[in-house]
């Protein structure tokens, strides 16, 4: 189960729940392995290709069936 957020261990348990547990989340971050600056931008460059590479696909596509809408109905 779950473990309650903050605000209901202190209306449930007093100051001293919310206080173990923001120094439990405090300990989990600390534990936590954090990206350098290199592998940020290494994987923040192939979001912005990937995002490209997509748009420009999804253009295509929508040119060539607007043209082939073109061509169906006003033909």
């Amino acid at each position: 189960m779950p473990e309650a957020g903050a605000v209901e261990m202190v209306m449930a348990g007093g100051i001293g729940k919310a206080r173990e547990f923001v120094d439990d989340v405090w300990k989990e971050l600390k534990r936590t392995s954090w990206p350098n600056k290199q592998e940020v931008y290494g994987t923040t460059l192939v979001v912005i290709i990937a995002t490209i590479i997509v748009a420009v696909y999804l253009g295509l596509v929508d040119l060539v069936l607007a043209t082939l809408q073109k061509l169906v109905l006003f033909s």
